[in-house]
Parts: structure tokens; C-alpha cells; sequence
């Protein structure tokens, strides 16, 4: 006849000053001889140290840092050349009433003549 061995658990728990919760496992294992065998195990929980997300943090911020400059330099590019194309514009009225004055003394060259 075979008989199995009598297995006792005791568990306890502390929670530390990290806040980590420490367990402590003790089997204690008794065979039909009487032989008593003991394990010990202890099981801390500790918080993750949230690196991962840490890098995914950063890199977003790098993103969209880098997304604020270029869309800045583009706005920075339309405001150039809006005013180099008002400055073009304000040129060829010039260019224009200074031709308007040339044909007004012409004609008023011909009409004294």
C-alpha cells in the first residue's frame, strides 16, 4: 500500500517601504517514514520600471517637435514669398503708371505742336 505524502503550505505577505509586495511560500512536505522536507520560496512583486514607455514618450515628443518646426518653416516660406509677390506687384503698377506718364507727354507733346 502506497501513501502519499502529507503536504503543509504556509504563505505570508509583507509589503516593504518600496511598496513591493513580498510573499513567502514554506511547503513542508512529510513522508510515510517521517522524513520532513522543507522549501522556502519567496515571490516579490516589483512595479515596472516603465522604460518602454519612457522612449515611446520621448520620440513622440521629438515628433511632434519636429513636425511644429517644419510646418513653422513653411509658413515662414508662404509669408516670403507672399511679400516678394506683393513687392513684384507694387513694381509693375510703377512700371506701368510710368508708362501712362511717358504716353500722357506724348500726346500732350502733339497736341502742342
Amino acid at each position: 500500500m502506497l501513501v502519499q505524502p502529507q503536504v503543509r503550505t504556509v504563505v505570508g505577505g509583507c509589503v516593504s517601504k518600496e511598496m513591493n509586495m513580498t510573499e513567502e511560500r514554506i511547503t513542508e512536505t512529510r513522508t510515510p517514514e517521517g522524513n520532513t522536507h522543507t522549501t522556502t520560496t519567496i515571490v516579490t512583486d516589483q512595479p515596472g520600471s516603465g522604460g518602454g514607455s519612457k522612449w515611446f514618450g520621448l520620440l513622440a515628443l521629438i515628433l511632434v517637435g519636429g513636425a511644429a518646426v517644419l510646418v513653422f518653416s513653411q509658413m515662414s516660406d508662404a509669408e516670403v514669398a507672399k511679400d516678394a509677390a506683393v513687392a513684384d506687384a507694387a513694381t509693375q503698377v510703377g512700371n506701368a503708371a510710368g508708362q501712362v506718364g511717358d504716353a500722357a507727354e506724348q500726346a500732350i507733346d502733339k497736341v502742342a505742336q
